[in-house]
């Protein structure tokens, strides 16, 4: 086979290069223009190669060099499939790779598909390749394994080709078959078996029962888009701007990977430089300024510019409904182009002679195809069809119909097309936006994430701040978790909030991987927010800088980071953006981190600007040294903390003499603190209470829940409960074994006048029935302040809780929440219940959980929380209650059950 007749076959120009078709592939190769995709070697069948991220002609290449004897590239249209495949043959033919081959044979099934009648391999191969000599054909088929088949546009092809549902197959080269059968017996063997092929194709599933090695085709990514503008502009600087531009504005799209669409924005982008116009900020202002350009190519007048496009729309609608890539002459004459046959090849694909009735005709992009449906459905007065019906019956096929409907009805964007066309039909672009408004409306009602995307980002393609005011109302749910957002999501959520001026809260909850680049995007979003919420998220490094940037420059006041697993490195890179910025709360809620965050965190407490009153840090294990150091900020006059919550910090007595000290130094402001499931023990609490009876200390809420205390540390309570300096309103020693002795003592404390304990928590502490008694007595003594009271999971019975329902009901309790779950109760206690909460003025929450009532207590139970005016909610949930009665229960909505 003479490789220079097939190298100058293959390089020969076929077409030319449009704005919207791309360069033509021999051109590329011959300019030397050529960039190989990149692909992942876990693409390759050889795994041996010693290499970690392979171009897309090492796949092939090495795939081929081995055992096996088919490669299937699968990408996109557009994505660089055909230039891929001539570029193989071109280096075959040069000598530089693949030279266990001796015959390559390339074919555009495309192209076959207007071959009628039968053939056979013989006359295909020579039909289609004139430089192969008819004398060598014996050599091809007593060595097929030296043969190389190259099949472009697969999934063009209209014939059957998979054997399961395939007529018998052939296997005589010089038996004229059907084209089917032909290039199906190829494939699958029966004909030249150990032949080599290589085929490209379009996504789609119809050919997925072909067995060889499959390549993705990845397309052109960043480092690949940058050699392609480098290359396209001769000024580094225009190049650098333009690739920018289009990063920051669609580079988030799938389709800006396809190499010919990169030739499209090039192209247009040069074009509007040389006209010193501006660059378009969306998809749809690109595609206005596409077919503003390709109009005035044509210079045709306003009703000729008019027709052709409605022409086109005809055909753009029939393909989509019909889910036909092209169209035939005959097709093309009934839309209306009989007219503009020689003007077709601006806007179409033209494959065949274009004077044959064999010729066919297709839209270059799936993307301009919908975008001249959208125009043309906004340009024909004479529908009756509305956009409702329009987008339901393209539901499916056309995934930017409805964006582009919303770019094109906005005067400003469309008022170029205008010019060349006329006016758009004013009836369909009212109909559009009030169908826009009115979903738009249902949709931000509920919870559906993804509907909401779609809202935004018909209001990016709009660009309309005062529209986004008009449809994102304050009945607007927009609290809800837009967690895992694409790129996209997340430019068009950030053009949102940035025409809205500012978010209360921003819900991110649960984004997987919430990378640099999006964080980058929605940067400005996240500066505009009171509230961001990242919980059980999972954030890179370079996500973290720019939220620690956005929390420097603007409005947030809460950040909720729990479950991030975030790490000391990256809390650092955090804290370098706390010093100065408005955040009140901050919750690090098991974010991995050590006693190195302490230093950090305390850099940001001590920085004079920082206004963090709120920090939570539970389920970290800093230690007692980590919470020693935080101890230091606590006695800087900077230092702004009102609230810290340490739950399961693995804190022991050892830190608390250096927390007492930090309390009544005068300079600490923390009013609540939550030291849950800590192992501080009795001499920690001791420690603690030194401070409590300090002047200086404002400590109003602590929390000791399970903190492995016994009675002994009850003396030192009762003795700082009655101190005159004693601020603590709120004190819960739930899950300690304080036992009889131990809260005898507390309510002695309890009982006094200048006692200031309002809510108090003793869940499960090994109380008696004596303790229950006492704990009435001074309910009802007129000194207690108690307005909570916490006493479930103490085994006491009814007779132990009635001392309780005695103090409910006198007029000197002012109890208003009362907790006694898994006390034991039984119906036998609902008649002193019920004559409590009649008699009381105060109180409103009552929680029974986890008892022994049942349904015969129920009609007392809900005629009293009808009768009563203060109660608000009764808690039933686990007593012994059946469904009986649920129904019952369901007409009162103060009860839960």
């Amino acid at each position: 086979m003479d490789r220079d007749t097939v190298l100058t076959h293959i390089l020969k120009p076929k077409g030319m290069s449009t704005i919207l078709g791309g360069e033509v592939p021999a051109t590329v190769i011959s300019n030397n223009k050529y960039i190989s995709q990149p692909t992942s070697d876990a693409q390759l069948t050889d795994r041996n190669v010693g290499v970690t991220s392979a171009s897309l002609d090492h796949a092939i290449h090495t795939a081929l060099s081995g055992e096996i004897r088919t490669v299937i590239l699968r990408g996109p249209e557009g994505s660089g499939k055909t230039t891929a495949l001539e570029k193989l043959v071109v280096d075959w033919a040069k000598g530089e790779h693949l030279q266990n081959f001796s015959y390559v044979f390339c074919f555009r099934l495309k192209e076959i598909n207007s071959d009628g009648g039968a053939l056979s391999l013989e006359n295909l191969m020579q039909h289609h390749h004139s430089h192969f000599c008819p004398e060598s054909m014996p050599l091809v088929l007593q060595k097929p394994e030296d043969v190389l088949f190259v099949f472009d546009d697969l999934d063009q092809c209209k014939l059957c080709l998979d054997p399961s549902v395939h007529h018998p197959l052939c296997s005589d080269p010089s038996q004229a078959v059907s084209m089917s059968c032909l290039i199906a017996s190829l494939l699958h063997g029966s004909l030249l078996k150990g032949a080599a092929f290589v085929v490209a194709t379009r996504q789609t599933g119809c050919l997925e029962f072909l067995s060889g090695t499959w390549v993705e085709l990845l397309g052109f990514l960043k480092p690949q888009r940058e050699a392609y503008f480098n290359g396209f502009f001769t000024d580094p600087a225009a190049a650098s701007k333009y690739l920018m531009h289009m990063e920051k504005t669609l580079g988030f799209y799938d389709f800006c990977t396809s190499p010919r669409f990169c030739w499209t924005v090039c192209s247009i982008y040069k074009t509007l430089m040389d006209a010193g116009a501006k660059l378009p900020e969306t998809v749809s202002q690109l595609y206005i300024d596409i077919l503003a350009h390709l109009l005035q190519a044509l210079s045709l007048d306003k009703a000729c510019n008019r027709e052709l496009l409605l022409a086109l729309g005809r055909m753009a609608s029939h393909c989509s409904l019909h889910q036909h890539s092209s169209c035939t002459k005959e097709e093309l004459d009934s839309f209306g182009f009989r007219r503009f046959l020689s003007s077709v090849g601006v806007f179409l694909q033209i494959d065949g002679d274009k004077g044959s009735d064999a010729c066919v005709f297709s839209f270059t992009s799936q993307l301009m195809l919908e975008f001249i449906m959208a125009l043309s459905f906004l340009l024909d007065k004479s529908t009756s069809e509305g956009v409702e019906k329009m987008l339901e019956d393209h539901k499916g096929h056309a995934k930017f119909l409805d964006l582009f409907l919303s770019g094109l009805s906005e005067p400003i964007q469309r008022r170029p097309l205008e010019t060349l066309l006329g006016e758009l039909n004013s009836d369909q672009i009212l109909d559009f936006k009030c169908w826009f408004k009115s979903s738009s409306e249902e949709t931000l009602k509920g919870y559906y994430k993804d509907r909401h995307h779609r809202c935004f980002h018909l209001l990016h393609q709009a660009q309309n701040k005062s529209l986004v005011k008009e449809i994102i109302t304050a009945s607007a749910r927009t609290g809800i978790s837009y967690g895992d957002l694409s790129l996209q999501d997340c430019v068009a959520l950030n053009y949102v909030a940035s025409c809205l001026g500012e978010m209360k809260l921003l819900n991110l909850y649960r984004t997987s991987n919430f990378t640099e680049e999006e964080a980058e995007v929605l940067a400005p979003a996240m500066s505009l927010s009171h509230k961001i919420l990242l919980s059980d998220s999972s954030l890179s490094t370079g996500a973290v800088h720019h939220l620690a940037s956005a929390l420097n420059r603007g409005l947030t006041k809460e950040l909720d980071l729990s479950y991030t697993r975030l790490g000391d490195e990256k809390l650092k890179i955090l804290c370098a953006g706390l010093r100065d910025c408005k955040l009140h709360s901050l919750k690090l809620v098991t974010c991995k981190l050590t006693e190195t965050s302490c230093e950090d965190l305390v850099s940001v407490l001590t920085s004079g600007t920082s206004q963090l009153c709120v920090l939570e840090i539970r389920f970290n294990q800093i230690g007692d040294q980590g919470f020693m150091k935080l101890c230091k900020a606590l006695h800087s006059p900077q230092c702004k903390l009102q609230e810290l919550q340490l739950q399961s910090c693995k804190l022991t007595a050892v830190s608390m003499e250096a927390f007492s000290a930090a309390l009544c130094s005068g300079k600490s402001e923390l009013k609540k603190v939550d030291l849950t499931q800590n192992r501080i023990g009795d001499s920690g609490v001791e420690a603690l209470c030194k401070s409590l009876q300090h002047p200086l200390c404002k400590l109003q809420s602590l929390n000791l829940f399970d903190n492995e205390l016994t009675g002994a540390c009850c003396p030192h309570l009762m003795e700082t409960l009655m101190s005159e300096h004693c601020s603590l309103s709120e004190l819960d020693l739930s899950v300690n074994d304080l036992g009889q002795k131990g809260t005898l003592l507390l309510c002695q404390a309890l009982r006094q006048p200048g006692c200031p304990v309002e809510k108090l928590g003793l869940k499960r502490c090994e109380l008696t029935e004596l303790v229950f008694k006492e704990l009435g007595s001074l309910l009802r003594s007129g000194t207690s302040r108690l307005k909570s009271l916490i006493v479930g999971i103490n085994k006491v019975g009814d007779q132990g809780v009635k001392h309780l329902w005695d103090a409910v009901a006198h007029p000197s309790c002012l109890l208003e929440e009362l907790d006694i779950e898994m006390t034991n109760l039984t119906d036998a206690c609902v008649e002193d219940l019920c004559a409590a909460v009649r008699a009381s003025k105060t109180l409103k929450n009552l929680e029974l959980r986890n008892n022994s009532l049942t349904n015969a207590s129920v009609p007392a139970l809900i005629q009293v929380m009808e009768d009563s005016h203060n109660m608000q909610e009764m808690n039933l949930k686990y007593n012994n209650i059946g469904e009986e009665v649920f129904n019952m229960l369901s007409e009162c909505d103060k009860i839960r059950y």
